[in-house]
């Protein structure tokens, strides 16, 4: 046997504690720590794992509503969506792995979230992603994209769900700590939904799916840190390889073990490996575990406890098991060719018990591991808004049509054909709208319905206003869902920020829960999962809060679903919501002038609900024939994207303002463009005026220009040229 290693502050500080939490473990163990229960207080106690200094204010977020039978605690949030079945969905952060390792941390994270919602007894209908990279002129930059988009990819397409949504924003302050979250969503019978928690002393606990290796030991504990400028290297080896073939296969073992009755509860071996899955099942069940370490099944030779608790190795699962069906559960594996293996049972002394060579090597108690890890109010200072644009200040464009151009052939406005592209968005046959719409809708086969996602948040509004930039990203991802005419259900979020031990950060992260929850609570849509990434900082750099929803809709009448593209010439467009007046923090400002100044634009929640559900309506009664809702980039974007989908111009009346740019280009919220018939157009400005819903006719479709009298006439295939060839050709590398 190898002698103990000896517990220093050296080791303790490696390992992610501070010297107070160690004092606390040397209290609540009463003795020194083994080496292998310094690792698990590690893996437990880390941010990534126990939340330790997000929890105060997740606690405010609404987590309940009429539809949500689970909320967070579980590996994902369920909603009901009638007819027996839910919803099952999570979204998730993989950051630190993808600077590292691009290609794997991007495939590993898909892979985790999959399993997150699979876990549940859901089979997988739909992946989405938010990616964030820095400038696209920095060196790195170009290598990232290509390897995360590869790696989501890869696995998804590898594992045969549809990835039908996403974003990729680029911006600076992600030179050195990139963002990538994954979402995933799958359906279950509300009768059939399994959860994590232990029931039944002497059970059997079974380890599930591939072997455990050494790769990804510390990867929770890396992911609870910040960067230094050479820690890239050096932290390579905590990045997870993934097999998605191995997945599937893990997927249909355990969705058939799962029918079959035999399992009690069930978790996923993803941050912290064996160590969570473990305890988390014990401590919600109130239930000790014993684990016999011989027993794991390993690829490695020679493997420590210490390695095999710590490991991060995918594909992996872990079961508690009624004990009269363990032979027909080891036949289900064993039919899939995956390892099946009964390495413990639960006990009732709420100890975590590991034994290895013969020799007990940790003995904890696993609620104070589990459930009941530190817990910090920390010292924020409260962020100050960011005070209005000094309108006078933002000249005219010589020529708005070559603005136009420009801007949607930016860096930020572009296609991101090119990346969604690489995604399989039909594998499975479902898929209504492609990427590139407001929201991706797949049809749930055999009912008349379908659901919708969507992932959004602005950066640059939440780095000016963390409360009104949180707000914002509530609003965006009910607006979207509203845009295709599906009733918003419930969201997930992931909140990437930098590092909480600086008060400024702190001030940004409460700030922003705080809109959050105000907007959720105002638009009925609540929180149901979700994920915090901390410490997302280089050299004492930080990321712009980065708060990213993942929300999801249904659709009572997938037949009634609407998509932005123009429809047919000469159709009325109409503008619902206020003229645009807000240039603050808009794109335009940014891509075109390189200005990141002025106040976010204000989020009126009132109007935001009012207007959506009336549009909602217009869609659901068949009285619009497309919608998009004004987002980045203003009026002038949504007409242009439109009119691109729909590969017919428009011609809009002369500029009713006074402020031209702003009309134009001003990013203000609660706004939807909708077209309808010229015979309709009555009827819905009737509607509008009866319900105190602000509705202006702004012009009509057809042609083969987008103009705007008086101000610019762009032809469609200027505009197309702009905005499609942009990522291509940044992909393709210097000439």
């Amino acid at each position: 046997m190898n002698a103990p290693v000896a517990i220093t502050p050296a080791l303790v500080a490696e390992h992610g504690l501070k010297p107070d939490e160690y004092e606390r473990i040397l209290k609540l163990i009463g003795r020194e720590p083994t080496l292998t229960e310094l690792g698990i207080f590690s893996a437990m106690w880390n941010e990534h794992c126990s939340y330790k200094s997000s929890k105060r204010w997740l606690r405010t977020l609404p987590t309940k509503g009429a539809r949500v039978i689970y909320g967070p605690g579980e590996n994902a949030g369920a909603v009901d969506i009638g007819d027996g079945q839910a919803v099952i969905f999570k979204m998730e952060s993989h950051n630190h792995p993808s600077y590292i390792e691009p290609y794997q941390g991007a495939a590993t994270g898909v892979g985790g979230i999959l399993r997150d919602v699979f876990t549940m007894g859901a089979r997988p209908i739909a992946a989405m992603n938010a990616l964030f990279f820095g400038s696209p002129d920095h060196p790195k930059t170009r290598h990232l994209v290509s390897g995360v988009v590869g790696g989501v990819g890869g696995y998804g397409n590898s594992f045969g769900v549809p990835t039908v949504a996403g974003s990729v924003l680029f911006d600076r302050r992600y030179n050195g700590n990139i963002l990538v979250n994954a979402f995933a969503a799958g359906i279950a019978d509300t009768n059939a939904i399994f959860t994590s928690q232990a029931e039944g002393v002497g059970r059997p606990v079974v380890y599930l799916g591939s072997k455990t290796g050494r790769d990804g030991i510390h990867g929770a504990t890396m992911a609870s840190a910040a960067f230094g400028g050479a820690d890239a290297e050096e932290k390579r080896p905590t990045v997870q390889v993934g097999d998605p073939f191995s997945e599937k296969l893990l997927l249909e073992a355990c969705l058939e073990l799962m029918a079959s009755g035999a399992v009690i509860a069930i978790q996923d071996m993803g941050a912290a490996g064996l160590t969570s899955s473990a305890v988390e099942m014990g401590a919600k069940g109130d239930l000790g575990i014993l684990l016999e370490l011989d027993k794991v099944p390993t690829r490695e030779t020679g493997m420590t406890a210490y390695e095999m608790m710590l490991s991060e190795s995918q594909e992996r699962m872990l079961m508690v098991l009624d004990p009269q069906r363990e032979k027909d559960a080891e036949a289900i594996f064993r039919k899939w060719g995956l390892d099946f293996a009964v390495i413990g049972h639960t006990t009732d002394d709420l100890r975590f018990r590991l034994v290895h060579n013969g020799a007990e090597v940790a003995n904890l108690p696993i609620k104070e591991l589990g459930d009941q890890a530190p817990e910090y109010d920390r010292p924020r200072t409260d962020p100050v808004p960011a005070a209005p644009l000094d309108r006078a200040s933002v000249p005219e464009p010589a020529d708005y049509g070559e603005a136009l151009v420009s801007l949607i052939g930016s860096p930020n406005m572009s296609s991101r054909r090119y990346v969604w592209e690489q995604y399989d968005h039909l594998v499975q046959g479902n898929t209504m709208q492609r990427p590139g719409g407001d929201a991706a809708v797949v049809r749930l086969p055999g009912t008349p319905k379908a659901l919708a996602f969507t992932t959004d948040v602005t950066p640059r509004y939440c780095a000016a206003d963390p409360f009104e930039g949180g707000k914002q990203a509530i609003a965006e991802a009910w607006r979207n869902l509203t845009a295709v005419g599906a009733l918003p259900l419930a969201v997930t979020d992931n909140l990437n920020f930098g590092n909480p031990e600086r008060p400024a950060v702190m001030g940004q992260f409460a700030a922003a829960i705080m809109g959050i929850g105000e907007a959720c609570r105002a638009l009925d849509f609540p929180v149901v999962s979700g994920n915090v990434s901390l410490y997302n900082e280089t050299d004492g750099a930080s990321i712009p809060p980065t708060p990213t929803i993942g929300g999801v809709g249904l659709l009572a009448d997938a037949a009634a679903m609407a998509t932005i593209a123009f429809k047919a010439e000469g159709e009325a467009i109409l503008l619902v919501g206020k003229a645009g007046t807000h240039l603050g923090r808009s794109a335009y400002l940014a891509e075109l002038l390189g200005r990141d100044e002025g106040a976010p634009p204000p989020v009126d929640l009132r109007a935001e609900k009012a207007n959506g559900d009336f549009v909602r309506k217009l869609i659901a009664d068949g009285r619009i024939t497309a919608c998009h809702d004004v987002s980045d980039g203003g009026l002038a974007i949504a007409l242009a994207e439109m009119a691109l989908a729909g590969s017919i111009g428009a011609a809009i009346n002369p500029v009713p303002s006074a402020d031209k740019l702003a009309w134009l280009f001003g990013e203000d919220q609660a706004r939807y463009v909708v077209t309808a018939p010229q015979e309709s157009v009555a009827g819905i400005t009737e509607a509008a005026s009866a319900a105190g819903i602000p509705v202006s006719s702004i012009g009509r479709t057809g042609g083969a220009e987008l103009t705007c009298t008086g101000t610019f006439a762009v032809p469609l295939a200027k505009l197309r040229s702009a905005h499609e060839n942009w990522f291509p050709d940044y992909m393709a590398g210097p000439a």
